[in-house]
């Protein structure tokens, strides 16, 4: 699985890229606490929340057509820029006073228009430099896994941050990894070579337009439901138990599970269809939703969002895969965003929604209901057309000769 990390160009890309993703891992908790500390409502934090996410959504699809048109070092850098001011920006906002609230929303909302696709970006790279089967499937599944490591480190380096000093530094160190990591990732020879179509696609060719996508996007959002609640129960809960230096803990327990799933699903080299793993994976990850509701000890907690995520990653990874199967390779770079996309939309969504239901209720009903939609959402998957389109790979050479 490791060995895809060798070939020529990879390194030199992907260890800049996870500089500049580590941002998200740090600066969604640094911006909810921010927010939270300011405003002392979880709510306000969660419409936050959703802000960021909600604009990273709208603007998603044209960040990764401009990508794919003005090629990744011109798109990305302009974009990673923008981002990096706005953390800085809502770092001083969240220290002043007298701020009106609505600033907050509005101000998260700047920060997710110009989030650069780094993940998207980098498995384009993975791409161009694998070959279809196995040895793609293991670049994505290494690739995931790295990311949810960071999410394991990200919030325990961010909370001691901010425990240290002040949730406004951790969004100043979030603005530093995005510009800089950014910067070094483009530099690279793979991605320079990357440098875009300068045109537009076939309307045929557009992963919205190809049969069964928006299906498998419908289910990813249950995903992204689970995800979302998980990232508002976990500092909510900590705060319940008079332990908030315990939110990058709890955290970081959700994206080693993901990681260990991930870790695994690479290594088993699994030759069944990938509808049907994307159906399993997504109503095993509501089974756990719901069965971790009804934990309230924080250990018991923190082992319960562990098992939750260990079906992150195979979840997301399959999704590409499928991209990967039935979107032309022009529009790829959009296929994969539109994954992420539809991921970050229920996880905003439910941040917003758990919000107001933690407000109220506690942390339990929250994570209940985002279970409950991941269940009733996972027969979406088109399995028939996902079997039909994944048969020519199959039996394709480059698959044979992967073994």
């Amino acid at each position: 699985m490791f060995a895809v990390l060798l070939l020529p160009g990879a390194l030199r890309a992907f260890l800049p890229a996870l500089i500049g993703r580590s941002a998200l891992a740090m600066g969604g908790l640094a911006l909810l606490l921010a927010v939270q500390e300011s405003t002392g409502s979880y709510t306000q934090a969660g419409f936050a929340t959703a802000a960021f996410g909600i604009a990273n959504v709208v603007a998603a699809p044209w960040r990764a057509r401009a990508v794919d048109r003005a090629g990744q070092r011109i798109a990305l850098n302009t974009m990673a820029t923008g981002q990096a001011s706005g953390f800085t920006a809502l770092a001083f906002l969240a220290r002043a006073e007298g701020v009106a609230d609505v600033w907050f929303p509005v101000l998260s909302a700047v920060i997710g228009l110009t989030s650069p696709p780094l993940g998207a970006a980098m498995r384009t790279i993975w791409a161009s430099l694998t070959t279809p089967g196995d040895q793609r499937t293991k670049a994505f599944s290494i690739d995931a896994v790295a990311e949810d490591l960071l999410f394991v480190g990200g919030p325990v380096v961010i909370t001691a941050v901010i425990v240290v000093s002040s949730p406004s530094t951790g969004l100043w160190v979030t603005a530093a990894a995005v510009s800089l990591g950014t910067a070094a990732m483009t530099s690279s020879a793979s991605s320079g070579a990357l440098r875009g179509t300068g045109g537009s696609v076939a309307r045929g060719d557009r992963p919205l337009r190809r049969p069964g996508f928006v299906r498998v996007l419908v289910v990813i959002l249950g995903v992204g439901g689970v995800l979302g609640a998980a990232e508002i129960a976990a500092p909510a809960i900590a705060a319940q138990h008079d332990a908030v230096a315990a939110s990058g803990w709890l955290l970081a327990a959700f994206a080693g599970g993901s990681a260990l799933g991930g870790l695994l699903y690479g290594h088993l080299n699994l030759k069944g269809g990938i509808g049907e793993r994307l159906f399993a994976l997504c109503v095993s990850m509501g089974l756990a939703s719901v069965l971790v509701s009804r934990l309230d000890a924080l250990v018991l907690f923190g082992a319960g969002l562990a098992l939750v995520g260990f079906f992150l990653a195979p979840c997301l990874i399959t999704g590409y895969l499928i991209a990967d199967t039935i979107v032309p390779e022009t529009s790829r770079t959009e296929a994969s965003t539109w994954i992420n996309t539809s991921l970050n939309l229920g996880a905003s969504l439910a941040a917003a929604g758990a919000g107001i239901i933690i407000d109220r209720s506690g942390v339990w009903p929250a994570l209940l209901l985002v279970g409950v939609i991941a269940l009733a959402l996972a027969p979406a998957v088109p399995v028939t057309q996902l079997r039909k389109a994944q048969a020519p790979a199959v039996h394709s050479p480059d698959h044979c000769e992967q073994g």
